[in-house]
C-alpha cells in the first residue's frame, strides 16, 4: 500500500468539509458552505524516515489480513447527583446545518439516493473548516459555528488551518503570510471558541510535514502551534486542542512523537492530544495502535488522548496505493466521543465523505454517485 498524507487543497477556500467563509473584504459574520477543492492526498514512504517525500512512491510492508477494530460497547456512566445515565455522547457532536451534502439533499428530494445519504451522511455531525485567511471577520465566523453548537446542546468540531507555508507550497498552499499575521488570526480565531466545550482540530498536517522547512523555520512553527494551543485553552479553558500526528503510514513513532513535543502536545497548557488519519482510510485498529505509541513517546500528562478520522476507513486502505476516490472504500465508525477504548477519545468525520478528492467528481465537490459507493 502507498502511504497518503492528508494535505487539504484550500487556496483561499476550504476543501473537505463544511467551510465558514465571509463574501469579500468585510466577509460578513455568517458561517457558511463555499468549497472549491477537496483534500489531496500525494504518495509517501511508509518506510522509517525523518519525514515524507512527496515524490517518493514507495510500496508498504505487507500485512496480513487487516481487520477493523471490534466495536465494544461503550460504558453507562451516571451523572453525579440525579443517578440517570448519560446519553451517548455521538448524540451531542454537532451537525452544522450548511454543507455540500445538505445542500444535495434538499435540491434532489425526489432522488432513489437521497434517502441513504441522507441518514448515513447528510445526518451525521462533520467538522467545519476555516481554511482563508481573513482575519477581520474570523471571530464572527466561528462564534457562528460554536453557538450554533452551543443553542443545540452539541459539541463542534472546528479545524483552524491557515499555518504559514502550508502544504509546503504544494496543492493546499496559503494560509497566513507570516508568523506576526499567524498569531494574529489564531488570537481571533481563539475569541469566537466561547465558553462551552468544543473540539479543535489544529492544522492538518501541520506536524506531519515539514520537509520544506529549514530548521529555524521548523522551530517558529512548532512555536506557532504552541501558542496557539496555549492561546485557545487560555480564552476557553473547556477547549479541546489535538494536534496533528499524521497517520500509521506515514511518519514514524518516534519521530512524530519529538515534533509534537516541540509543538507543544505533550504539555497540558496548550494540548488535549493528537488527531490520526485525517482525509485517510486506515483501519481503525491500526490508527489506534499507531495513536496509543505516539502518546507514550511523546510523554505528557496521563489524560492526553486521541481522536481518529473514520470518515472512510470502513474497508481500510486500498492495497494498491490508491488515494483518488479509490473504489471499494466505505464509510467508517461513525463521529462519537464514546469510543469505549483506552486514549482514544473520539472518532470525527474530519473530511466529509462524497466530497470528492478528484476523480469520481471535480475535485472538492460533493458527488452522490461517490457517496452512493460509501454509504451503500
Amino acid at each position: 500500500m502507498v502511504a497518503a498524507a492528508s494535505a487539504v487543497v484550500a487556496v483561499g477556500t476550504v476543501a473537505g468539509l463544511v467551510s465558514a467563509f465571509g463574501d469579500g473584504p468585510d466577509g460578513g459574520d455568517e458561517a457558511r458552505p463555499r468549497v472549491s477543492e477537496s483534500p489531496v492526498m500525494r504518495p509517501l514512504p511508509a518506510v522509517s524516515s525523518a519525514g515524507p517525500s512527496p515524490s517518493t512512491n514507495a510500496p508498504s510492508p505487507a500485512r496480513s489480513s487487516p481487520r477493523p477494530e471490534p466495536v465494544k460497547s461503550a460504558p453507562t456512566r451516571s451523572g453525579p447527583s440525579s443517578g440517570a445515565p448519560v446519553a451517548p455522547a455521538s448524540t451531542r457532536l454537532y451537525s452544522h446545518g450548511e454543507s455540500q451534502v445538505l445542500e444535495w439533499v434538499r435540491a434532489h428530494r425526489s432522488d432513489p439516493r437521497r434517502a441513504l445519504i441522507e441518514s448515513r451522511i447528510a445526518d451525521r455531525p462533520a467538522a467545519v473548516w476555516f481554511a482563508d485567511f481573513h482575519p477581520d471577520t474570523i471571530t464572527g465566523r466561528v462564534r457562528a459555528v460554536t453557538s450554533g453548537a452551543r443553542s443545540a446542546g452539541q459539541v463542534p468540531v472546528v479545524v483552524p488551518y491557515a499555518i504559514p507555508q502550508r502544504d509546503c507550497g504544494g496543492a493546499s498552499d496559503g494560509g497566513a503570510p507570516d508568523r506576526g499575521a499567524y498569531d494574529d488570526w489564531i488570537d481571533r480565531f481563539a475569541a469566537g471558541l466561547g465558553s462551552r466545550e468544543v473540539i479543535v482540530i489544529l492544522e492538518p498536517d501541520a506536524v506531519s510535514e515539514t520537509e520544506c522547512l529549514s530548521e529555524a523555520q521548523r522551530a517558529d512553527r512548532y512555536a506557532a502551534l504552541a501558542r496557539a494551543g496555549r492561546v485557545m485553552k487560555a480564552v476557553n479553558p473547556r477547549a479541546r486542542v489535538y494536534y496533528d500526528a499524521g497517520h500509521s503510514d506515514w511518519n514514524p513513532i518516534g519521530t512524530q512523537a519529538a515534533r509534537l513535543r516541540q509543538a507543544g502536545a505533550a504539555s497540558a497548557a496548550s494540548s488535549d492530544g493528537i488527531f490520526t488519519n485525517v482525509s485517510n482510510f486506515n483501519w481503525t485498529s491500526d490508527e489506534s495502535a499507531y495513536a496509543r505509541g505516539v502518546l507514550a513517546a511523546m510523554g505528557g500528562p496521563s489524560g492526553l488522548g486521541a481522536v481518529i478520522d473514520t470518515s472512510r476507513n470502513g474497508n481500510g486502505a486500498p492495497a494498491n496505493g490508491a488515494w483518488c476516490d479509490p473504489e471499494g472504500r466505505k464509510l467508517g465508525q461513525a463521529p462519537t466521543l464514546r469510543t469505549g477504548r483506552s486514549a482514544i477519545d473520539a472518532y470525527l468525520w474530519v473530511k466529509l465523505p462524497g466530497e470528492s478528492d478528484g476523480c469520481k467528481g471535480e475535485a472538492g465537490t460533493f458527488t452522490p454517485d461517490y457517496a452512493y459507493e460509501l454509504a451503500d
